[in-house]
């Protein structure tokens, strides 16, 4: 079987399968098509970048915690353990499903949340949409998988290996 997948920088990528990230921020709504469907999220082949995951601890130990869309405590931990060994994580793999949500357009997101902006990176010009993902499904172990940009299909039997 088969899934439609979408790969991630690390820690962000850990950061769903951990259930720490309920939203995935792009500059475009996910596919109608896929609202409603598991999707494989993938661990990219980009090595951890120990300066975004310190701003990342930064970020989480102000009092604007919040506005990173991120489950604060379990976050923490998991960045911390992260940020003193970047290796730990896993590199071109799946490492969970999600079930895919209706995406939401930031403001509307802020909006309801108080506050004026959610965004888990630096990268706000990618966070015009925020995509639920629920039912978090972690892969232990992960899936050794080559990504794609955009959503790719990702069948187990295919990429494992």
């Amino acid at each position: 079987m088969s899934h439609p997948a979408i790969s991630l920088w690390q820690p962000w990528a850990s950061l769903i399968a951990a259930g720490c990230k309920p939203f995935e921020f792009r500059s475009w709504p996910a596919p109608r098509a896929f609202w409603g469907t598991h999707i494989a999220i993938h661990a990219a082949a980009r090595p951890v970048r120990r300066a975004e995951v310190q701003e990342l601890l930064v970020k989480l130990q102000t009092a604007r915690w919040r506005e990173t869309g991120l489950t604060r405590e379990p976050a923490l931990a998991l960045l911390e353990r992260v940020f003193q060994a970047p290796k730990s994580l896993p590199l071109s793999a799946i490492v969970c499903l999600a079930l895919l949500g209706e995406p939401i357009r930031n403001n509307e997101l802020s909006a309801k949340l108080g506050l004026p902006l959610v965004n888990d990176s630096e990268r706000v010009e990618h966070s015009n949409w925020g995509w639920p993902l629920m039912e978090i499904q972690p892969m232990d172990p992960p899936h050794r998988a080559r990504g794609a940009q955009g959503f790719w299909r990702w069948t187990p039997e295919k990429f494992d290996g």
